[in-house]
C-alpha cells in the first residue's frame, strides 16, 4: 500500500504513482440530451403559438397574387356575387306569356293580370297546347329558352313557389311561358314573393373552393 493511500482504502481507490481516484461518478450523456431535446421542442412551440397570434390579428384570410398583391378571399367572392347580381333581369325586363293547362276557366287571365301588376310584362294569354293540357300535375310549369336558366326562369320563380322550370334549346327569343298546372291554387303572395325576389338578387356569398384560400 502506498503512503499516500488513507487507511482502509485500497483496491482501485490505491494510489499508486501520480494517478489519483476519481471521486465522483461520471456524468451521464443521456441527461444532457435529453436536456437538449427538451429545449429545442419548447423553442418550437413558442414560436408556432407566435405565428398564430400574428395570423388571428392581420387576417388569416388574405393571400399574395401572382403580381405580389395581397388579395382578399372575402373582397373576390363579394364581386363574383356583384357579377351574378347584375345578370338577373328586373320584372320590367322579361315578358310571360300566361297559360291554363287546366280544365278551371279564367286562370290564365287572372294570372296574367296579377303578374302585370307586380311589375312583370305581358304576353300571350290563353288555353296551354296540346303538348301541355291536362298534363301539368304541380302548380305549374315555367318554360324558356337555354339562356333564361339562370336568368329570366329564377325571376319568375318567385312569384309561383314549387313551379317546375324546364327550358327549351330550340325555343327562339327571350319570352318565357308560365303554364298553370292542377295544383295552381294562386300566385305566391306579393309580400312573400317581394322577400324571394330581395333574397335572389342580393344572395349570400359562398368562397369557391378553386380560389385557394
Amino acid at each position: 500500500m502506498s503512503m499516500l493511500t488513507p487507511p482502509g482504502m485500497g483496491g482501485k481507490y490505491r494510489i499508486t504513482g501520480g494517478t489519483y481516484p476519481r471521486m465522483r461518478p461520471r456524468r451521464r450523456r443521456g441527461r444532457l440530451v435529453f436536456a437538449v431535446l427538451a429545449s429545442v421542442t419548447a423553442l418550437g412551440l413558442v414560436g408556432w403559438g407566435t405565428l398564430q397570434l400574428i395570423d388571428v390579428f392581420t387576417g388569416g384570410d388574405k393571400h399574395t397574387s401572382a403580381d405580389g398583391s395581397a388579395a382578399s378571399c372575402r373582397t373576390r367572392t363579394t364581386t363574383t356575387t356583384a357579377a351574378r347580381t347584375k345578370a338577373l333581369p328586373r320584372p320590367g325586363e322579361i315578358t310571360v306569356n300566361v297559360y291554363n293547362a287546366t280544365a278551371r276557366t279564367g286562370l290564365a287571365k287572372q294570372t296574367a293580370d296579377e303578374l302585370k301588376k307586380r311589375g312583370f310584362k305581358i304576353g300571350a294569354v290563353g288555353n296551354a297546347s296540346k303538348d301541355f293540357d291536362k298534363k301539368i300535375k304541380g302548380t305549374g310549369l315555367l318554360l324558356g329558352p337555354a339562356a333564361a336558366l339562370d336568368t329570366s326562369l329564377p325571376v319568375l320563380s318567385t312569384q309561383l313557389a314549387g313551379a317546375e322550370r324546364r327550358t327549351d334549346a330550340a325555343r327562339k327569343g327571350n319570352d318565357v311561358d308560365l303554364i298553370i298546372g292542377d295544383g295552381f291554387k294562386a300566385l305566391t303572395s306579393t309580400p312573400e314573393a317581394t322577400k324571394a325576389l330581395t333574397a335572389l338578387a342580393a344572395p349570400q356569398p359562398t368562397a369557391s373552393p378553386k380560389d385557394g384560400c
